[in-house]
């Protein structure tokens, strides 16, 4: 099995991974699908099902679906572009993407939320289709927004075409598939997790061309982070939610150096790092996919932690902290789930606490068995939590539980590294009673908004 570390850190937009990022994706996908085809299509439509439905208002998921049959891509997307784009769509009810006819697309009509159809697949599940000019059905795609960005078509659901990789497998020097393989092939070659996912990477890509996409990636996030530290206000969608990052930061600078500050003040800081990204994400800012959007801020304050506050931390070793995350990442995402409507919110902050205990793990030397204690520490107690957002919108309790997920990783390093790496229950097997647990729980508490807090918090 192999994943790419680019494949879990995806630069996009907020504020869902799964629910705006992939849907943009699926548009854009299709745009490229209908230039393949020898008809000329006059129109298109679009119905979002499950959980894209059933919150997806609140996630800016029409949003996204529009400016993907527009062109749009995630990693690209300009803002002013995109509210442009958007304005000449309510004027005219029409779409110019590059490379076809203009295509008429009335949001009101032609963008469905179909709350009583579920598709079989996923639980974020959308149609696009492209009509002609009586307006009937040409051509169609069922596509899955899988969580972290990821999307598949039916088929490609059908065949596991994303986890699949068969050549990936047959090329890369280190194929694990489960933390058991992961540790075998780090004692039998000797060399560290990151080491492995280093040479698997080196497949694709030169090492200097991994470190310049690392770099970019902490400094997505790092951006993303002070722009939160410097913003006040309040959050867009209705439920009227203070920006608290800017203010809390502010408090604890003027605090620094002080005698008599707590020792578990420490705890304010990453919370107030992580609450700082996924402020900006909940307002649509740019943010880097760690492994989703929702838990976008987890392992970005982490670094910030280990960096600003552990002495001896260093940038040179960042490369290392990010490929063994991603390595623990690939095999959550491949053998249970990173999407919080089929797993609920331990598949998305539990998973971001998983890769951020065993990046710090690793960085401060531990070994192998000791990385894979801190991911299994944090992992496990995440699980069973819902995924509940009120209002539908990331943000209440989503931002807060970034910055406790935070600390739930730097605890869990500790303790790992506390130990020599034996422990009786193994990553595999907490990776495994989460995916059980999702399949389990009650769909109202998978990122529906049917229950939970969000049917016990006003909504106003």
């Amino acid at each position: 099995m192999f994943l790419s570390v680019f494949d879990l850190f995806k630069i996009g937009v907020g504020p869902s991974s799964s629910h705006t990022m992939g849907p943009m994706v699926a548009g854009s996908r299709f745009l490229q699908s209908l230039r393949e085809q020898p008809f000329r299509a006059h129109g298109l439509k679009a119905s979002l099902h499950g959980s894209l439905a059933f919150t997806g208002k609140g996630h800016a998921t029409d949003r996204a679906t529009i400016l993907g049959l527009a062109g749009f891509v995630p990693e690209t997307i300009d803002a002013e572009a995109a509210e442009a784009a958007l304005a000449r769509n309510r004027e005219t009810r029409v779409l110019a993407p590059e490379g076809l006819p203009e295509l008429a697309f009335d949001p009101e009509v032609d963008l469905r939320f179909d709350y009583d159809h579920a598709l079989p697949g996923h639980a974020n599940g959308m149609t696009l289709s492209a009509t002609d000019a009586q307006g009937d059905v040409i051509y169609h795609q069922v596509y899955y927004s899988v969580g972290g960005g990821f999307v598949l078509t039916e088929e490609e659901l059908a065949k596991k075409g994303d986890e699949g990789r068969s050549d990936a497998v047959s090329k890369v020097p280190y194929p694990f598939a489960s933390a058991a393989e992961m540790l075998e092939m780090a004692k039998a070659s000797g060399k560290s997790i990151a080491a492995m996912k280093r040479e698997n990477e080196r497949v694709y890509r030169s090492d200097a061309k991994t470190d310049e996409g690392l770099r970019r990636i902490w400094q997505v996030m790092r951006d993303c982070m002070d722009r939160g530290l410097s913003t006040g206000g309040h959050l867009p969608g209705g439920l009227n939610v203070r920006r608290r990052a800017k203010g809390v930061h502010e408090k604890l600078m003027a605090e620094r150096g002080m005698n008599l500050t707590a020792p578990h003040v420490i705890n304010d800081w990453m919370s107030t790092y992580a609450m700082a990204v996924n402020e900006e994400n909940a307002a649509g800012g740019q943010v880097v996919t760690s492994p989703t959007n929702g838990a976008a801020g987890v392992l970005p304050a982490v670094i910030r932690y280990w960096l600003d506050h552990v002495p001896g931390a260093s940038e040179r070793d960042l490369p290392d902290f990010l490929l063994t995350a991603a390595a623990v990442g690939g095999l959550i995402k491949h053998n249970a789930s990173i999407s919080g409507a089929e797993c609920g919110c331990q598949a998305e902050v539990g998973s971001a606490s998983a890769m951020a205990a065993a990046g710090l793990a690793a960085v401060l030397g531990g070994t192998p068995e000791q990385v894979e204690n801190a991911a299994e520490i944090a992992l496990e107690h995440h699980l069973g939590m819902t995924c509940d957002p009120v209002r539908g919108l990331v943000q209440v309790p989503c931002i807060e539980r970034n910055g406790l997920g935070a600390i739930k990783a730097v605890s869990a390093a500790s303790l790992a590294l506390r130990g020599d790496g034996e422990h009786i229950v193994p990553l595999d097997a907490a990776i495994e009673t989460m995916r059980q647990t999702g399949r389990d729980m009650s769909e109202k508490y998978k990122e529906t908004s049917l229950g939970g807090l969000a049917v016990n918090v006003p909504n106003c």
